[in-house]
């Protein structure tokens, strides 16, 4: 949520800064803003909307500078106006704020009595003015940045500016991402890498609690008042890999792109036909000892983990449950003896996943259970990562689209790869099962490309949706994790309002819905439970309801007046839900693009959720 951009450089950055904004467009945010240091002034232009209204306030007003901070907003505290976008200032000083200062109220109290006047209904505000204020005492930016930082409560990542310090500029990570961008004469801060790939591709991860002194030749990073230094990253990621390359939307261009990702995901664990001894990171002689499985996720990752769940009970014997992180971190749970808690994130900087990690490592220690950690994540060098005992890292690439589409389902090929090496340790996975699913793996990414041919014929599905208000997803067994996936995807780009439900549970209250205007989409794997969906189609039939198929070609479903199928290439039975997941993806993806939603950038939505 919000995206930082910053630089201090021998050139002029308003151009760069801009571009950087664009990159970070992906995150989710409403309005925008830059200010610019120069000749001793900064001068600043924001605006309510998109990017390019602000890259068109620039070139209008001829602002630039050789110091630079900019801003993508996601609102929060106070509706997305102008004045209500950052950066913000008080005097001399300009600051950008990603996250929530929780005790701004308190502070905003305070300083309202010292005579500082507030022009914005944002927590960010008061940042400004108390390094304004900080510095009528200290006349050293990053002294009173340092100052100021153990008075704000909340998780933040802050950028600020000073008109009379015309050299610097000071960074702060507490919570919230943010990395530094080296260059030759020229240094950078941004949320996301992604934002710094045009300029350099030597970066640093910062670490939480770090202050940053950046200046065109050096950065200084002060960790509790001493000065620190971290590792410096080169990454071979292009600019190109985040571009569209050729196709209307991100979210399209990430769905052709899952058969790549996923053969990436199974060659970390996979050699031929056999799971790799080593593919998890190092630390792997604790998992004997695991009984359990807890699983931490939110949105997407959270229904990926409702999968695993399957997996792990079904085929290995071993007890899971899953949880929504927002929920678990409140509600004192219960931690068993000997489990391993696999926290799962794309971005690996979700606020409510790593809160619930940081929360149990405390429980662990106090009651000396024998707990490991395991980040599953898409960003090597992420806050989650860094923290867990183990990690499993996706091959993803960079996904930029608000609606997850490979990160889902490379979770999911990761995840089984985990499933396998639990089954191998405990000795429930016979050597044939291991081949067996090793080699369906091995299939998946042939199998979806089928499914991606299939593109025409599920767009000519979407067009019966476009008029409707409300969709219901049904599926059993392994599919209805999809079902709630797909549901969600048609909500959060089409805003169509779905549900998804094991469809087992229609005669128990969603029946109540089902009429002729209702479209029903059911995912008929061929699978163990398939006759009882099929009872379940009936149900819906017998009430008017118009359904919407994605069945396996060897189903013996068939099409009929109020009964529409796209067939699907047969799959294992386990691996089938990363199949289906593709289909309901293509399925909310036209729906939208034919109501004229913005696909990748869905209203009051983000990418990635770093607030609670």
């Amino acid at each position: 949520m919000c995206g930082i951009v910053g630089g201090v450089a021998e050139r002029h950055v308003a151009a760069v800064l801009i571009e950087g904004l664009k990159k970070l467009e992906y995150r989710g945010y409403d309005s925008a803003g830059v200010a610019l240091l120069e000749n001793g002034q900064i001068n600043r232009a924001r605006e309510a909307g998109k990017v390019a209204l602000l890259e068109a306030s620039v070139k209008t007003s001829k602002i630039d500078g050789n110091i630079g901070i900019a801003h993508t907003r996601w609102a929060t505290h106070g509706k997305p106006t102008q004045d209500n976008a950052h950066p913000h200032m008080s005097g001399d000083v300009a600051v950008v704020h990603n996250g929530i200062i929780e005790n701004y109220q308190e502070l905003k109290n305070e300083l309202e009595q010292a005579g500082y006047v507030f022009k914005s209904q944002t927590d960010s505000e008061v940042v400004a003015h108390l390094v304004h204020q900080a510095l009528q005492q200290h006349n050293n930016l990053l002294k009173a940045v340092q100052t100021i930082v153990p008075r704000l409560h909340g998780a933040y990542a802050l950028g600020i500016i000073d008109a009379k310090h015309s050299d610097e500029l000071i960074a702060v990570r507490q919570g919230s991402p943010l990395v530094l961008g080296l260059g030759i004469g020229e240094n950078f801060i941004g949320s996301d890498q992604l934002a710094l790939l045009p300029v350099t591709n030597r970066f640093i991860y910062l670490e939480e609690g770090d202050i940053v002194r950046l200046t065109r030749s050096d950065v200084e990073i002060y960790h509790q008042g001493e000065r620190v230094s971290r590792a410096v990253n080169e990454l071979d990621i292009s600019v190109s890999s985040s571009d569209k390359g050729g196709f209307k939307h991100y979210m399209l261009k990430e769905i052709y792109e899952q058969p790549d990702a996923i053969q990436h995901t199974l060659s970390v664990g996979l050699d031929h036909n056999q799971l790799k001894d080593d593919f998890l990171s190092s630390g792997t002689e604790v998992l004997p000892a695991i009984q359990h499985v807890q699983i931490i996720a939110c949105g997407t990752s959270y229904h990926a983990g409702m999968v695993a769940k399957y997996w792990c009970e079904q085929l290995i014997g071993l007890s899971c449950q899953v949880e929504i992180a927002s929920e678990f971190r409140y509600r004192s749970p219960v931690v068993l003896n000997n489990t391993l808690f696999i926290y799962i994130s794309q971005s690996g900087e979700t606020a409510d996943t790593l809160a619930a990690l940081r929360d149990i490592k405390k429980r662990a220690a106090a009651t000396q259970k024998n707990i490991v950690s395991l980040a599953l994540c898409n960003v090597p060098t992420s806050s989650l990562v860094r923290e867990t005992d183990l990690h499993l890292l996706t091959q993803a690439g960079p996904e930029i689209g608000v609606a997850s589409t490979k990160a889902f389902t490379t979770q999911l090929a990761a995840l089984m790869l985990l499933v396998l090496k639990l089954g191998k340790i405990n000795g429930s996975l016979t050597a044939t099962q291991e081949q067996e699913l090793v080699q369906a793996l091995w299939q998946t990414p042939k199998i979806i490309n089928q499914c991606l041919a299939l593109d025409k014929d599920i767009e000519a599905m979407s067009r019966q949706f476009v008029e409707k208000r409300h969709t219901l997803f049904l599926g059993r067994g392994t599919q209805y994790p999809i079902a709630l996936e797909g549901a969600l995807k048609l909500k959060e780009i089409s805003y169509i309002h779905a549900e998804g439900y094991a469809a087992g549970e229609l005669k128990h209250g969603p029946l109540a819905l089902v009429d002729n205007d209702m479209p029903v989409v059911v995912l008929a794997a061929n699978d163990y439970m398939l006759d009882k969906l099929k009872s379940n189609m009936q149900e819906v039939q017998a009430r008017g309801g118009e359904l919407f198929v994605f069945a396996d070609e060897h189903s013996g479903i068939a099409n009929s007046d109020r009964q529409h199928v796209v067939y699907i290439p047969t799959a294992n039975a386990w691996i089938a839900p990363i199949v289906y997941s593709v289909p309901v993806q293509l399925l909310s993806y036209h729906v939208a693009v034919l109501r004229g939603t913005d696909v990748d950038q869905p209203r009051n939505l983000a990418k990635s959720v770093t607030v609670e």
